[in-house]
């Protein structure tokens, strides 16, 4: 008797387990191809482009006149133009202008950074609330993110896969 009983729990309790499993809805979205095909990304990359762009002629002009200085320190020296002390002074300046093209570099590249994240925080919070609102619309239970190289996701039914649902919410077709 104390066997059956253990049994009729087991079924009992797997019944349960396949219900409540049964009553999510699971789903997955590819943010990775969402966020490519979005327009306001494009133009955020062509606003990163140009300011790139500026930021290197800058530091262009900055190696320019400092191989200018140095080219000329050499030729002063090799013609005995310059006493030592003015010599000492003049490969001072340079070896700070050289720490502040180091310094600039530097600057730029967290410059960039900053202007990335804060072109596509809005265009990635969009995502977001795009992807929660089919979520809550369809009585999705989880979305996975599918993107190649960022999932967690093992396996995934191509029937779950809402990322065409998501383009429509963003008017992307």
């Amino acid at each position: 008797m104390n066997s059956i009983l253990k049994y009729t729990f087991a079924i009992v309790l797997s019944a349960v387990l396949c219900v409540s499993a049964k009553a999510q809805k699971i789903g997955y979205v590819d943010s990775g191809s969402l966020l490519e095909m979005m327009p306001k990304v494009k133009e955020a990359e062509s606003n990163l482009e140009t300011l790139g762009k500026q930021l290197q002629a800058k530091g262009q002009k900055m190696m320019t006149d400092y191989q200018t200085k140095y080219q000329d320190l050499q030729r002063r020296v090799q013609a005995g133009d310059i006493a030592p002390k003015d010599q000492d002074a003049q490969v001072a300046m340079l070896k700070d202008d050289e720490d502040k093209i180091q310094q600039f570099q530097q600057e730029m590249q967290t410059q960039l950074s900053e202007k990335r994240e804060a072109l596509l925080a809005p265009i990635l919070d969009e995502i977001k609330t795009a992807i929660q609102t089919v979520a809550k619309d369809n009585g999705y239970t989880y979305i996975f993110d599918g993107s190649p190289g960022v999932g967690v996701l093992l396996y995934a039914d191509e029937a779950t896969n809402i990322t065409p649902l998501v383009k429509a919410k963003l008017g992307l077709q």
